[in-house]
């Protein structure tokens, strides 16, 4: 049945910079540490200080722009963007209201089989804003303390066009974005702690029609599960109201992720007006383009273009999807490459032992203790018949406890596959003598018997015997018999 409504959205996400130092002044930008002990006179607005642009800072916006296919400005400007909230010090943000660092990028999604690409507007740099602490509530008189440690840190606001047609488009969106991101380095992206932030703009229109209904935002929701979330509430929750014959109140919404509800914070029935104003103590910056193209050399392989090179090495697209989603990942299938010329192997451990023993110890690629190198080097072992599958599994978990290599385990264990033919044939007449019954039903055309007697070779050499050996001999004396 044709539903009687469509939504139609845009998102603006923050992404605080990795710089070491905040926008204009040179206070640290680490996460955490004592409240308010992070700022100076500066990033906090006290009289008779000036801003001095952070030229780092500078060079990860452009690197972002270029990165998410934008066209950088070679003329920006920073403006005073003036409006009145307790976490922000100076009563007013810093920010390039006029003149953006990047407009008009894309970023392409894959959803359902369809290609999709997401416009961006544009992405400017700013300086972020303080951190409200709450306790309590307003019913339970509660009160909130502001961290100022946040303010000033560089970040750069992405603004979508109004693209995104479900929440499943606007999560498989943020996840691509914050891969790409990621590739280039030039933040973190941690949304738990909130150097990745995302408000989402959600209306509805009459399906087929142009014409769209009130918008309302949904703010500063920090994981992907909550976007999608809080989007899928948000629509049902429009789609009552239209249906009733109400209109929907344009206001700030606040997604609660224990409720999985939305609910109002504050009214936007007039467009907000910040009086807008180049701020006069930070010049304008000119971008040369030769610096750009600079910056545009240091950009790495990004995802997509990961992506179809390892489709080249003959790799299935949701393995090389899986692989090219984080660059940690991606990186070291690469590194194991270089050791190991079996693509498909690789990726089958990668996306098996490897990522199921990481997320059981909740360890990133980063902190595996397993160099590529030696992954590489224990599945040539496996694949040169020096040990079993079995036993590379049991020698892998042991790499992953230890970081020892494999030759040392392996030979430490006296866990060597077993390939003296002559040692099987005697092994192989023991296990016939011992199942006559497997004997039997081998000789009525059951094959399953076989496997059962190559096991139980197997089980009596704890899994060191060559099973391809074992086979062979097994079913050359079978067939003698």
């Amino acid at each position: 049945m044709k539903a009687e409504f469509e939504p139609v959205m845009g998102l603006e996400i923050h992404v605080e910079l990795r710089t070491q130092t905040k926008l204009f002044c040179g206070c640290s930008t680490a996460f955490g540490g004592e409240p308010n002990t992070r700022v100076c006179p500066v990033c906090l607005g006290l009289p008779g200080h000036r801003p001095l642009l952070n030229r780092k800072a500078v060079e990860f916006a452009t690197k972002a722009a270029l990165a998410l296919n934008c066209r950088v400005a070679s003329h920006t400007t920073f403006d005073r963007k003036n409006y009145f909230y307790c976490d922000l010090p100076k009563g007013y943000q810093i920010s390039q209201f006029f003149y953006p660092m990047g407009t008009d990028g894309y970023v392409d999604i894959q959803i359902d089989g369809r290609d999709r690409r997401i416009g961006l507007r544009q992405i400017h740099l700013e300086e972020d804003t303080g951190k409200l602490l709450h306790s309590g509530s307003i019913v339970e008189a509660g009160f909130s303390r502001v961290d100022f440690n946040r303010a000033g840190v560089p970040l750069i606001e992405i603004v979508t066009q109004p693209d995104i047609r479900s929440a499943e488009e606007a999560k498989l969106f943020l996840q691509k974005l914050r891969s790409i991101l990621l590739y280039t380095g030039i933040s973190d992206c941690k949304m738990e702690e909130g150097s990745m932030r995302c408000d989402a703009n959600v209306s509805l229109r009459p399906a087929g029609s142009r014409e769209l209904f009130n918008k309302a935002e949904l703010k500063n929701m920090n994981s992907f599960r909550s976007v999608q979330r809080g989007i899928e509430y948000e629509i049902r929750r429009q789609g009552k109201v239209l249906k009733k014959g109400g209109g929907v109140i344009p206001e700030t919404r606040h997604f609660d992720e224990a409720k999985g509800t939305t609910r109002a914070m504050r009214s936007k029935f007039a467009a907000a007006d910040y009086r807008c104003f180049p701020d006069p103590n930070v010049p304008p910056l000119e971008v040369a383009e030769e610096w750009v193209e600079e910056i545009r050399e240091t950009l790495p392989e990004l995802p997509d273009a990961r992506y179809h090179r390892f489709l080249g090495l003959g790799l299935p697209a949701y393995d090389a999807e899986v692989l090219t989603a984080g660059k940690e990942l991606a990186d070291y299938f690469d590194a194991a490459l270089a050791h190991y010329s079996n693509p498909k192997t690789l990726s089958n451990w990668l996306m098996g032992d490897f990522l199921g023993l990481l997320n059981a110890a909740n360890l990133e690629v980063s902190q595996c203790k397993v160099a590529p190198q030696d992954l590489g080097r224990l599945l040539r072992l496996m694949d040169e018949g020096t040990i079993s599958g079995k036993i590379a599994k049991e020698v892998f978990a042991d790499m992953f406890a230890t970081g020892k290599e494999p030759q040392t385990l392996i030979q430490e264990k006296g866990l060597t596959q077993i390939s003296d033919a002559g040692e099987l044939e005697k092994l192989a007449e023991e296990v016939l003598s011992k199942n006559p019954v497997s004997v039997s039903d081998f000789k009525k055309g059951k094959e399953k018997a076989l496997g059962f007697l190559v096991g139980q070779i197997m089980k009596a050499t704890r899994g060191k015997a060559n099973p391809q050996l074992a086979n062979e001999i097994l079913r050359r004396k079978l067939q003698e018999l």
